[in-house]
């Protein structure tokens, strides 16, 4: 009797312990050459499709690693290259990283995130020119590496077409339907070469389906599918969907493909309502999404097993493929590497390694009866009453604080003109004042420092000592370049939300729990696993230490309730909403401490605001409601002669500047130099009267911006901003440059800023 498969969408491409990352870093470093980075990643590759054997999945994805980004792959397979890009040869390393990293020449393509997650993809951009040509099957290399040299027959997996042309820019230069229709052949010659290859099955990921879609965007998806299910046979395809239900369910079902997959964990309940009132189609293999891929909890058995038995009752086992809910790249690798963390915790956590157990798991609980599964429905009952006990996990009095504010609305005391004056009076700054987003240059030495205290073998005072000298060094930096408003530099940081959460209650830590964010660029994110609550200032020392040292201004430097909730691992036995809210309460008592300590302008920053937001438009209004709400109540009491600043990045923020005008900061500052300045249309049809920084420069490519390029954005931005307004600043933190060219960045941002000064020939207060 056939029985139902196991299987996994994607899995993490950064090693246990951050393999993949550093074996990039050296390469880009020349420290290595690219045959031994080839051979390094490979053997990492390797190791990943054995451990999934090894699980016992099924189904075992190939094709999602990647040396930076999947839609970068897909953009040099299929040939869609920027002109600027062109002189190497296209397939080559060389051009690869030069697309997403830069060049001295040529800036990098833009980056963005993915759908509603902290991963950045480089945007495809299709130019007059572009004609999209097969240059390499990818998916086929793999295919054909994983078979060949460790016995595995996988899936291949690729980005699907519409998602793909949907994710690029540059529509102004060729119509999206003329791209489309190019590109469909490639798919077809890269399915076919699979077919005859031997490859089963096929995954093909059309994330796109969870978003609002137009009927012409469905049309098109039709259009597609119909094509290739008459020109591609021999292999089965499975159309994958994840991070929401799918719009236009009765459409989708019955397109020409083999199997569909669907995501049951972040839909609401909606994929099962779904399928129970549209039912199935019965030439179909179901993908089942019902374990998540998402967060870093133990599966809740019960729950699962509810869905698995509904969806059962409609799609039999032999129809059906049980997975997490997402590619497995937005969670770390296992927690057997975790050693510290403490045991009723650790007990109710499953990474990438756990999750692919429990798919396994459930999927024999399906074909050999639920019995297989009950010691773990009760070992996972006596885990959750045994960490719901422990210590940490709740806190009365932050409960009672927030109950306190919830019919409360936050607001400034003042309206933002009256405060526009106050500030104005206290901080007398130039016209177009120059500023930086907060972290600086975090050297090799910086790093050792902190690991160095971290391991025991600093002391507290030698570590603090150390601090301040390179605070003291770059408050002498900014100072020689003339900026304005200084920032301390953020040399006591490790990263911007897990500094925090080590300082406030509620949230625990890990060793090796990475995730991909950009690039090479992993992040930890800390778990909030119990109420949040501020026990002692976190910040006010070094930023007092640094507002010592001039008689400039220098800015607090705090993350927003939103992006810590954003870029954490976060509780799921309360609302989303109120760890919001515990959180912004402990950041407003944050910031009175830092007033009390002089302290005139304080950065509350939300660059994750924008990725949280629900792919649905029907559900963000909500979402963005609650962000503005928390925001408030973390900088409301700040007094009208306090400056709050609030940074933004990697965001397409044309559809939510409403919103960030709700915010009610004096400064906000957003990242646009990657974007090319495509954020500026936004002011042209929105009356914004507060501060802002549109960046002028990209800092997540090693190329130094020349005075002039750097004119030019000013120069733009101030077509629709009043020069009144508008702050000069990089586009992000300086924390991943070197000291050499964010000195040499910085001095050409400072000139460019003198250069337009002397063109407008006014002053703040004429």
């Amino acid at each position: 009797m056939k029985q139902a498969r196991s299987s996994a969408i994607g899995y993490p491409r950064i090693g246990e312990k951050r393999e993949w990352k550093k074996a990039l870093e050296r390469y880009w470093k020349k420290d290595t050459t690219e045959q031994e980075l080839v051979e390094e990643l490979t053997a990492l590759r390797h190791k990943d499709w054995k451990k999934q054997k090894e699980a016992g999945l099924d189904l075992i994805p190939v094709g999602d690693f990647s040396y930076y980004d999947h839609v970068l792959d897909t953009s040099i397979m299929f040939g869609i290259i920027p002109e600027r890009f062109q002189d190497t040869e296209p397939t080559s390393l060389e051009t690869y990283f030069n697309i997403a990293r830069g060049t001295e020449s040529a800036v990098a393509s833009s980056m963005t995130k993915w759908f509603n997650t902290n991963y950045h993809y480089i945007v495809p951009e299709i130019e007059k020119d572009t004609k999209p040509v097969l240059l390499e099957n990818r998916p086929l290399r793999y295919y054909k590496e994983a078979k060949e040299q460790l016995g595995i027959d996988g899936k291949p997996v690729l980005l699907g077409p519409v998602t793909y042309l949907k994710l690029a820019k540059g529509f102004d230069k060729q119509p999206f339907e003329q791209v489309l229709q190019a590109l469909v052949p490639l798919y077809i010659q890269v399915l076919q070469e699979l077919a005859a290859e031997g490859a089963a099955w096929v995954q093909i990921d059309e994330p796109i389906l969870v978003t609002d879609l137009s009927e012409e965007d469905l049309r098109f998806v039709q259009s597609v599918y119909d094509t290739i299910s008459k020109e591609v046979s021999g292999i089965k395809l499975l159309l994958q969907t994840y991070f929401e239900a799918v719009e236009a369910y009765d459409s989708v079902i019955q397109l020409p493909v083999d199997g569909i997959g669907l995501d049951f964990v972040d839909d609401n309940g909606q994929t099962l309502s779904q399928l129970a009132e549209h039912g199935f189609p019965n030439d179909k293999v179901l993908a089942a999404g019902v374990i998540n891929g998402r967060n870093i909890w133990r599966n809740d058995w019960k729950h699962t097993w509810q869905i698995t038995d509904a969806v059962r009752k409609i799609v039999p086992e032999d129809r059906l493929i049980l997975q997490p809910s997402t590619s497995l790249l937005h969670v770390p690798v296992t927690t057997e590497s975790e050693t510290k963390l403490a045991s009723d915790l650790k007990q109710v956590l499953a990474f990438t390694d756990q999750k692919l157990e429990e798919t396994v798991l459930l999927t024999k609980g399906v074909n050999q009866g639920k019995a297989i599964i009950l010691p773990e429905v009760e070992k996972h009952s006596r885990n959750w009453r045994s960490f719901a006990n422990s210590e940490g996990r709740s806190n009365e009095n932050v409960q009672q604080e927030v109950k306190r504010w919830k019919d409360k609305h936050p607001s400034r005391a003042s309206e933002f003109s009256n405060r526009k004056k106050v500030q104005e009076e206290k901080f007398a700054l130039p016209l177009l004042p120059t500023t930086t987003i907060g972290s600086l240059p975090q050297t090799t030495e910086i790093r050792k420092a902190r690991a160095n205290f971290r391991k025991g073998a600093w002391s507290e005072e030698t570590y603090d000592a150390f601090v301040k000298e390179r605070t003291a060094e770059w408050i002498a930096n900014q100072e020689e370049v003339g900026l304005d408003v200084l920032v301390h530099g953020e040399f006591e940081r490790n990263d911007m939300v897990e500094y925090f959460g080590e300082k406030l209650n509620g949230f625990a830590f890990t060793e090796y729990a990475w995730v991909q964010s950009y690039g090479s660029r992993c992040v930890k994110p800390p778990i909030i696993f119990g109420d949040v609550s501020l026990p002692a200032p976190m910040t006010v020392k070094e930023s007092a230490y640094a507002q010592s040292l001039t008689n400039k201004p220098v800015k607090g430097m705090l993350t927003g309730p939103i992006t810590i909730l954003n870029w954490s691992f976060v509780r799921e036995d309360i609302p989303f909403a109120e760890v919001t809210e515990q959180i912004a309460l402990a950041l407003q008592k944050e910031i009175r401490a830092l007033e009390d300590a002089g302290i005139g302008m304080i950065q509350v920053d939300e660059p994750a605001l924008r990725e949280g937001l629900p792919l649905k438009s029907n559900k963000q209004a909500t979402y963005l409601d609650q962000s503005v709400r928390a925001f408030l109540l973390a900088t409301a009491a700040a007094a009208d002669e306090t400056q709050i600043h609030t940074h933004m990045c990697y965001s397409e923020f044309g559809r939510i500047i409403a919103t960030i005008d709700k915010l009610d900061a004096d400064v906000i500052s957003i990242e646009t130099a990657r974007s090319h300045g495509e954020l500026i249309e936004a002011f042209e049809t929105f009356a914004y009267d507060k501060g802002i920084g549109l960046g002028v420069y990209d800092i997540h490519s090693p190329r130094i911006p020349s005075v002039e390029e750097m004119e030019q954005s000013i120069r733009r931005a101030l077509k629709v901003l009043d020069p009144r307004q508008f702050w000069i600043n990089p586009d992000c933190g300086l924390k991943t440059r070197g000291i050499k060219e964010t000195l040499a960045s910085l001095h050409h941002m400072q000139q460019a800023a003198q250069n337009i000064r002397e063109q407008q020939k006014t002053t703040i207060h004429q």
